[in-house]
């Protein structure tokens, strides 16, 4: 049986696109490798040779493109003392640089999610831009963030005296968009806020990324609106009161459920014409004696007959006549049915017009000019204080929320002060859903050193760092923690769709770390004392755990975070099973055949149709155990490939 070794790399996006496209066209493949030529044949009139066409280009754009198929040599680290309901929950927050997390979430949530929405940078030339150190990742993200140090270097902004200020917003944003494309299911949608500043040139890489023809909206939503110029007599330019959101999916025959929004004032019963320009011959009959001679009537015959039948037996129940029914009238008699049916009627000037019931909402259209984007009003009821400069409103995320069904798995990699967080678990709340989230945050320091290396609070941070937050990701958490603390503080009240306690308002938190597994990077002036520090290749040191192992065996192998963890206790080791048996890890010393049994009792228990088994590979006492151990589980039903060893 083939043995998998594992090195610590997250998912090989190139291989796995190269494996598509042999599986869709095997007659390109030639001794095991791609023949592009034949490539070539096979689309035929699909290919575009011309040298000159419509695309959008930068100066390091190819670069972007391969960052984002590169794989990670991170994992992410559990951090149970920082989470709330680790045991029960199914919400996830991770403290990271999003790329190298985006790349770690690729095998186990491929294809899983179902809204994503980001509020990235607007590159207004005071916005932080992810420095992206394609050769060191972790390294550059644990610089970034403080955690290493770098000379007092902090991160810094993308100002607009820079002359690569647009190819600095795009290189970052580019790689992001494509591997959030991969973990959008078949049904899933994304958001993305944007200003002014980069508005067209994010249209333009999503169309890219995502096909034109997944475009659905440029969502135009109220901001606060301001204007430094105010002060004088003369501007060159009018202060913004508007942005955006693109609104795109992944499957351009998607089609969302219809969408309304509530009314300022409620309406109304009023009266419609039932004639339309659009000329369908086959929808020309006659009603009350007359047929149209061009355009059409809006319902079929059938419809049409019984929406006047309802009509006459309204005016006979109320004991009116056609002069003498009112409106009021006809509003309280159709509320009375029930169910809606259909009123159809000639007017006074002798047309057709039929019934539009009485309402408080309106069908949703492309301008969100009813909703203010975000303020600090919302997360200032939350901490008492201004912890966070214009925070997103959550009834805005709400209203994505509502793209999607009700047990949708949402994302949101630039996640801020956790405003997805507390509109999903406010959703669940009034209408009963089970959403869950995953958050991704830098942790970006609310601070900066002096030239003593003394902290100092940004500008726009001084009062988070005040409260005692220092970075963004200790606000997010917190926020998450004060919207579970008063559903808590409520759960005796009932909702409409019942207790309170069972909404899901924990959340796990993970952070982005190195691999528990060492790089092979020998010193080849002490070749000996890398060898002797290679016998066991897991790290030891940042006080790493055997559940850091666990987790980052269970990313790699396409299990869920949020998957279940039993621990069962070998004499003073301990035997992990994930997923009730889907993956089985002992990290413990393997002197005989028992530990094969043990796993073969867990496996028969619970028998998952796939599973797999992880041992460290200096954990067998020899190599006869290492085999026999293997055979052994091999006989019992394990497959090919699904020995695993770190």
């Amino acid at each position: 049986m083939n043995e998998t070794k594992m090195d610590g790399k997250s998912m090989d996006l190139t291989k796995e696109n190269i494996e598509r496209m042999k599986e869709l066209f095997p007659e390109i493949v030639t001794e095991g490798k791609v023949d592009f030529e034949k490539l070539k044949i096979v689309l035929g009139t699909e290919i575009d040779s011309n040298n000159e066409r419509y695309n959008l280009t930068w100066n390091g754009k190819a670069r972007a493109i391969i960052s984002s198929q590169t794989s990670s040599l991170g994992t992410l680290r559990p951090c149970k003392e920082k989470s709330i309901n680790w045991d029960e929950t199914k919400n996830i927050y991770i403290e990271g640089d999003n790329l190298e997390v985006l790349k770690l979430l690729q095998k186990s949530y491929h294809g899983k999610v179902n809204v994503i929405y980001i509020d990235p940078p607007y590159n207004t030339g005071e916005d932080f831009i992810y420095p992206d150190n394609y050769a060191d990742s972790i390294r550059n993200y644990k610089l970034a963030t403080g955690q290493m140090s770098s000379d007092k270097k902090m991160m810094g902004t993308n100002n607009e005296t820079n002359g690569r200020f647009h190819t600095n917003w795009l290189n970052m944003m580019y790689p992001r968009l494509k591997l959030a494309r991969n973990l959008l299911a078949d049904d899933g949608v994304i958001f993305i806020s944007i200003g002014d500043e980069e508005v067209n040139n994010l249209k333009f890489i999503c169309n890219e990324i995502f096909g034109e023809n997944n475009f659905r909206n440029q969502i135009a939503i109220r901001r606060g609106a301001k204007s430094v110029q105010a002060q004088f007599d003369t501007w060159d330019k009018l202060g913004q009161g508007l942005e955006y959101i693109l609104f795109y999916t992944k499957n351009a025959d998607y089609r969302f459920p219809r969408q309304m929004k509530e009314l300022s004032e409620s309406r109304n019963g009023t009266w419609n014409n039932h004639w339309r320009g659009t000329d369908r011959p086959t929808m020309r009959y006659e009603l009350f004696g007359s047929v149209p001679e061009t355009g059409q009537w809006r319902w079929g015959k059938d419809r049409s007959l019984s929406a006047i039948s309802n009509y006459n037996r309204m005016l006979e129940e109320t004991g009116c006549t056609e002069n003498t029914v009112t409106q009021d009238v006809i509003d309280r008699w159709y509320e009375s049915q029930g169910d809606e049916i259909d009123l159809l009627r000639i007017s006074s000037n002798g047309k057709p017009e039929h019934y539009i019931p009485s309402t408080n909402e309106t069908l949703l259209n492309s301008s969100w000019m009813d909703l203010l984007v975000g303020s600090s009003s919302e997360i200032m009821q939350l901490f008492h204080t201004k912890v966070f400069d214009t925070a997103k409103s959550s009834d805005v995320i709400s209203r994505m929320l509502n793209f999607s069904k009700n047990d949708a798995l949402v994302l949101d990699f630039f996640s801020g002060s956790g405003t997805t967080a507390q509109a999903t678990i406010q959703s669940n709340s009034e209408n009963g859903g089970s959403r869950h989230f995953i958050l991704v945050q830098l942790p970006e320091p609310t601070y900066e050193l002096d030239e003593f290396g003394k902290k100092i609070p940004k500008k726009k941070s001084k009062e988070a760092f005040t409260a005692g937050y220092d970075n963004i990701c200790e606000i997010g958490e917190e926020r998450i923690r004060r919207v579970g603390n008063a559903i808590v503080a409520n759960r005796k009240q009932k909702t409409l769709f019942g207790d309170e306690e069972k909404i899901d308002y924990g959340f796990k938190v993970f952070k982005l770390d190195s691999s528990n597994i060492k790089a092979w990077n020998p010193d080849a002036d002490n070749l000996k004392k890398s060898l002797s520090d290679f016998e066991d290749n897991l790290k030891s040191d940042d006080k790493r755990e055997e559940l850091d192992i666990v987790y980052e065996i269970l990313l790699k192998m396409g299990l869920k975070l949020t998957s279940d963890i039993e621990t069962i206790k070998v004499g003073d080791s301990n035997l992990y099973s994930v997923s009730s048996g889907a993956l089985i890890v002992y990290l413990g010393e393997v002197k005989s055949m028992d530990i094969a049994q043990i796993i073969i009792k867990v496996y028969k228990e619970n028998e998952p149709s796939l599973w797999k088994v992880a041992f460290r590979d200096n954990g067998f006492a020899n190599d006869d155990i290492k085999a026999n151990t293997r055979e052994t589980l091999r006989a019992a039903g394990l497959q090919d490939g699904s020995f695993v060893t770190l």
